[in-house]
């Protein structure tokens, strides 16, 4: 088998995928150099020698037509504006009845408890910088709709928890929205862009810092699923 994983960030996921497709080819596509960079370094690490990465924008892949038996993306399609372009382009590498699989966040469900009454504005704000920047915070509640936009058969959809309850799981939830929600560039850009204000960020932090402390702690990111063929 071929496998596509575009969107593929550092390649954590495309090298289990590969793992699981040997002696098949996985081909991994980001436009980040820094996150090909760093997936081809975890490849090497794991041996996996038939992860292929590449540095490409998913709506021009560097393959030819029916190239590829699967189509992958994880939190992908919620950040590129013209998700028709890039499902097209996904189709057009895909053989005959080859499948697509994608897994989108829906920021509207997902949600940190206890909340101290604050940090729902965070998933917000959040929203409202990907909206900015034409991205879509709720995809996966369209995935089976824009898969059945873009022409492709037997589709089913599902949905699914992230769910953090762990005093390890909370401390990687802590420093993923720390790193990315709540880092000094992404605050800037809210406020610039009048998301936010400096002190809802600081108040934000404070109570993801309390969060982070409290017994109770439970973060649960919500996704929506789906798979389909190509005709």
């Amino acid at each position: 088998m071929r496998v596509l994983d575009f969107g593929c960030g550092p390649g954590t996921i495309s090298t289990e995928l590969a793992k699981l497709v040997a002696p098949g080819e996985l081909h991994g596509v980001d436009m980040e150099e820094s996150q090909i960079d760093l997936a081809r370094s975890i490849a090497s690490s794991a041996a996996q020698e038939n992860a292929i990465f590449h540095v490409a924008d998913a709506t021009d892949l560097p393959f030819e037509d029916g190239y590829f038996d699967v189509a992958h993306c994880y939190n992908v399609l919620t950040h590129i504006p013209d998700t028709k372009a890039v499902l097209a382009e996904v189709k057009r590498v895909l053989t005959p009845g080859g499948v697509i699989g994608s897994r989108e966040m829906i920021s509207s469900s997902c949600f940190s408890h206890p909340d101290f009454g604050i940090i729902q504005k965070g998933w917000d704000m959040f929203e409202d910088l990907l909206a900015a920047n034409d991205g879509h915070p709720h995809m996966g509640k369209d995935l089976k709709n824009q898969f059945l936009q873009d022409g492709f058969a037997d589709v089913k959809a599902s949905g699914s928890f992230n769910y953090y309850t762990t005093p390890r799981d909370i401390e990687f939830s802590y420093n993923l929205v720390m790193g990315w929600f709540l880092s000094p560039e992404v605050m800037e850009t809210a406020i610039n862009y009048g998301a936010s204000t400096r002190e809802m960020c600081d108040e934000i932090r404070r109570a993801h810092d309390l969060c982070k402390a409290h017994p109770g702690a439970t973060v649960g990111v919500a996704y929506g699923e789906a798979i389909g063929s190509k005709t």
